[in-house]
């Protein structure tokens, strides 16, 4: 089944061209069917890049899905031209009275920061709270998993001695876990991040569960009872090519990066990466729209109950 998002939208014609169907919303409105209405919470600088990433994971699977995208009101992004985000996104007050099936809420360059001194960290924790009585399942990831265990659990995040960027192995440890619901054994991720939360922070929460983890990457995966909130502190989004762009970036800001580990062949930055996540992705983003998503929430989404924390 088809994504429906706005025809303009760039992503539109990038996943045309992979061969993913794309629904425009006038073919969308003609089908008798509740299409998933999902928020994205864009935080991160390149928006148009993200919006394809998750718009492509999204966009895999046999649900009809339906994209909105936020922002914040207090931040402009630089990366972005003006005009995209006048046409495509919109603000808190533009969907406060708004109910949706699931929501992300994606990383952001903030990690260096204590969450309190962000200028928008007020309305973003404005949004968090909302999302617990207008939203089913929110999946968090990155650096909004750090911003929302601190939110809404107080774990607090815990600055690395250096950059943790690399592709890392994975094993599931909650072994019942329908979020990785035909999983191997061992997958990789990509990690690009300066913070992390540590394991025992997370385990003093009775209301959280580890469902899976790397020996060097830490904790990977977390959820709440039902999944009405999943933490993910990885990068499965992202494209082939993002670690290198990242390490190309920091190199010319002479910030002297570390060579993303288990990434480019031998190490040689000169060589094309291979992408070893791609079939993990998906499946972690199909299981979230069926298992958390589309089976759970209610027909009528305004019948969504409160999340109690």
């Amino acid at each position: 089944m088809p994504i429906n998002i706005p025809v303009d939208l760039p992503a539109a014609q990038i996943l045309e061209r992979e061969n993913i169907f794309v629904m425009t919303e006038r073919r969308a409105l003609s089908q008798d069917i509740r299409p998933l209405r999902i928020l994205i919470l864009n935080l991160m600088p390149t928006k148009i890049t993200t919006e394809t990433q998750l718009a492509r994971l999204l966009g895999n699977t046999a649900l009809q899905v339906e994209l909105e995208l936020l922002k914040l009101s207090g931040r402009t992004p630089k990366n972005t031209p003006v005009e995209h985000m006048l046409a495509f996104y919109k603000n808190f007050s533009d969907v406060r009275d708004n109910y949706y099936d699931g929501m992300i809420i994606t990383g952001a360059p903030l990690e260096n920061f204590q969450f309190e001194a962000i200028s928008s960290w007020d309305e973003l924790s404005a949004i968090m709270e909302w999302s617990k009585s207008h939203v089913h399942s929110t999946f968090h990831i990155c650096w909004g998993a750090q911003a929302g265990l601190y939110y809404h659990y107080g774990v607090p995040k815990i600055h690395l001695r250096e950059k943790l960027s690399g592709v890392f192995t994975h094993r599931v440890t909650h072994k019942g876990s329908i979020l990785f619901r035909g999983f191997d054994d061992v997958f990789l991720v990509p990690h690009s991040r300066y913070t992390t939360a540590m394991k025992h922070d997370i385990l003093k929460v009775p209301a959280l569960k580890i469902l899976a983890e790397s020996h060097e990457a830490g904790v990977y995966a977390v959820s709440t009872d039902g999944g009405r909130q999943l933490f993910i502190t990885g990068h499965s989004e992202y494209d082939p090519d993002t670690l290198a762009k990242e390490y190309w970036r920091d190199k010319k800001a002479g910030l002297n990066p570390k060579i993303p580990a288990n990434y480019f062949p031998n190490d040689n930055v000169n060589l094309a990466p291979v992408c070893s996540w791609r079939s993990s992705a998906n499946l972690l983003f199909s299981n979230w729209l069926n298992y958390f998503v589309y089976q759970q929430t209610p027909y009528n989404t305004r019948e969504i109950t409160g999340l109690k924390i």
